[in-house]
């Protein structure tokens, strides 16, 4: 198998594969976009909210912040965050207030909610492990390819800024491989 790289730019990779059927490469898109263990907030206490807007609202946006995730991730780890917000103001995803270094949202514009005057928000939420099978807010990004005329295929893959588009391939094609493995492994112990 051949990959040469067409762009990477951003959240955004390309790439022309050659020398590989469309089932890999199927199984490569689908641990990209499901199987790569990420951060995300869930688990909202919700201690004082004078908004417009439901808790369960407001919950929601939140868990669809996208947080980096470094290498290394373990099921099992958590991270909180915290947030305390007085209006007027618009609540941007930056607001919230993590105790890990690592570990912090991806893109600080993120509106969540508009506070008016009078209005608050305090909650606190913890960030847990998770792939995209599990729930869309794991997902790690989308990842497609296509053949191409001449032969070959174009691997095209798009992050949602938790890790770089490449290192998003690099870990999809890891947990591809450990799980191939762990088949192996089990396959020769079968009698």
């Amino acid at each position: 198998m051949k990959a040469e790289l067409i762009e990477s730019k951003g959240s955004k990779i390309s790439m022309k594969v050659s020398g590989a059927d469309l089932a890999f490469m199927n199984a490569v898109r689908r641990y990209c976009m499901g199987r790569i263990p990420t951060l995300a907030i869930e688990g909202i206490t919700i201690y004082e909210n004078t908004s417009s807007m439901f808790d369960e609202y407001v919950s929601h946006r939140i868990g669809l912040v996208p947080l980096i995730t470094p290498k290394g991730v373990k099921e099992g780890m958590e991270v909180a965050f915290s947030l305390d917000e007085s209006g007027p103001k618009v609540v941007y995803s930056g607001d919230l207030k993590t105790t890990d270094k690592d570990v912090k949202v991806a893109k600080e514009r993120i509106p969540i909610i508009t506070l008016f005057e009078g209005q608050n928000l305090r909650l606190e939420g913890k960030a847990v492990v998770g792939n995209g099978i599990k729930h869309a807010k794991f997902q790690a990004g989308l990842a497609a390819y296509g053949e191409e005329e001449k032969g070959g295929l174009v691997f095209k893959a798009e992050s949602f800024f938790q890790m770089s588009p490449k290192e998003m391939l690099v870990r999809g094609c890891k947990q591809l491989e450990s799980d191939l493995s762990a088949l192996g492994k089990a396959v020769k112990k079968a009698k």
